[in-house]
């Protein structure tokens, strides 16, 4: 399901609203019956909210993965296109339903990071960053949410 190409606002904002989304995917076949995947493009931004290491993508995973609790049959990606997520040559990440737990184990706080804009760091010492290098070009940010 095409959520749209062109969506925009606060990146933590939109990954809370596709959260829902995915959970009412995953719990009731709306607006898309399980298996399928929630698409969306466009370029978010992020008010910077603290001084750490981070990109629009990473936030908005960030705000996903807390909003979907661990949810079991959820992954998602969300990179940009020209493989620069932020000031970094990161072009995004990825996040499993085991991502919350993954990192409590590491000692890793998703909210804090959250607070601190600090995605980047987060998801490098999860080992769950994509990194592509330079594209050379620049399409849209891209975001695919699978629900199983």
């Amino acid at each position: 399901m095409v959520l749209g190409d062109a969506i925009e606002g606060e990146a933590r904002e939109f990954g809370t609203v596709l959260a829902g989304i995915a959970r009412q995917a995953h719990r009731h076949g709306q607006p898309a019956a399980p298996p399928c995947v929630l698409l969306s493009g466009g370029e978010t931004t992020v008010t910077v909210r603290g001084d750490g290491r981070g990109g629009r993508n990473v936030e908005l995973l960030l705000a996903l993965a807390l909003g979907l609790r661990g949810l079991a049959g959820v992954h998602a990606l969300a990179c940009d296109t020209d493989g620069v997520d932020g000031s970094e040559e990161i072009a995004g990440a990825l996040i499993a339903p085991d991502t919350l737990a993954r990192a409590r184990r590491l000692g890793l706080d998703p909210a804090a990071a959250l607070a601190a804009s600090d995605g980047h760091t987060f998801f490098e010492k999860l080992g769950d960053q994509v990194v592509t290098g330079p594209m050379l070009t620049n399409v849209n940010d891209f975001r695919a949410v699978l629900v199983t």
